[in-house]
């Protein structure tokens, strides 16, 4: 018993989600802006640095919450919930961060009408991601529970309208792209920028749960 009230409680893991789904936004809004820029290459290369150094802030708030866990007794919600939503929210910083790389890597020339919605589309799951965890410390108040739980039904829906988006595309590509070397390249970015909300979506189920295990 006394061991167990010497030991480390409650620990900042609420913060560090906060933190992590702060540099979540800013990798998607650079994101954002290279495509939005892609025909400037140095602009391109700029706001690729940009991705990338989002992407490694976040890494380090993952690693964060990993050590705490190691070193907290009593958390503030169940452990596996802190672990599963920490990694599925560093899964939607690492395909922003590999969107952008597929790019210069398969030499995309050009972005099309596709590539742009679905961008948009991950950009705003982003956002409302953020707004998700910036909710959940405070879940125990009803409103903010609702409030929670309608965020993350916005965010299924910005899911679904990317899966729509990416059928058409897919319908498309395949219907009037000639070449064969550019359809492959095309195909592997609109499925990465769908999986972006994919995983977006699966870190909103994850809150759904604590919203409703805590509330």
């Amino acid at each position: 018993m006394l061991f167990s009230k010497l030991l480390p409680r409650e620990g900042n893991f609420f913060e560090m989600f906060n933190q992590h789904a702060d540099h979540i936004v800013e990798a998607a809004h650079a994101f954002s802006k290279m495509v939005a820029n892609y025909s400037d290459v140095q602009m391109r290369s700029t706001y690729n640095d940009e991705v990338d150094n989002a992407e490694r802030a976040a890494d380090r708030v993952t690693h964060e919450v990993s050590r705490a866990l190691h070193m907290t007794f009593i958390t503030p919600i169940d452990r596996d919930q802190i672990h599963q939503l920490i990694n599925t929210m560093d899964d939607v910083a690492d395909l922003l961060q590999d969107s952008a790389q597929t790019m210069a890597l398969y030499d995309v020339h050009h972005m099309t009408e596709e590539m742009r919605q679905l961008t948009d589309l991950s950009v705003r799951c982003c956002e409302r991601l953020k707004d998700a965890v910036g909710l959940i410390g405070k879940v125990r108040d009803a409103a903010t529970a609702q409030a929670t739980l309608q965020t993350c039904a916005e965010i299924d829906k910005l899911e679904s309208d990317a899966d729509r988006v990416m059928r058409s595309a897919m319908s498309r590509l395949f219907r009037e792209e000639p070449d064969v070397r550019e359809l492959i390249k095309l195909k592997a970015v609109y499925e990465l920028l769908e999986t972006i909300t994919d995983r977006c979506e699966d870190a909103a189920n994850l809150i759904e749960g604590i919203v409703l295990e805590n509330s």
